[in-house]
């Protein structure tokens, strides 16, 4: 089952869901980054993944 959850893409794949577990860990995983980073800089920038990967410098 756990290969299954990796293979997991965001239905909205322009906006991070941050009530789903597994995809928190598809964002922390594909950005490197810590789940309270990735938290909190939705929390300052917003949902929207355009908006967190320019915060983070990362590309979305």
């Amino acid at each position: 089952m756990v290969g299954t959850l990796s293979r997991r893409h965001p239905q909205d794949s322009s906006r991070i869901n941050i009530h789903e577990d597994w995809e928190l860990r598809y964002w922390t995983d594909r950005w490197q980054i810590p789940r309270q980073h990735l938290l909190d800089t939705v929390k300052r920038v917003g949902l929207q993944v355009s908006d967190v990967a320019r915060a983070l410098g990362k590309s979305a």
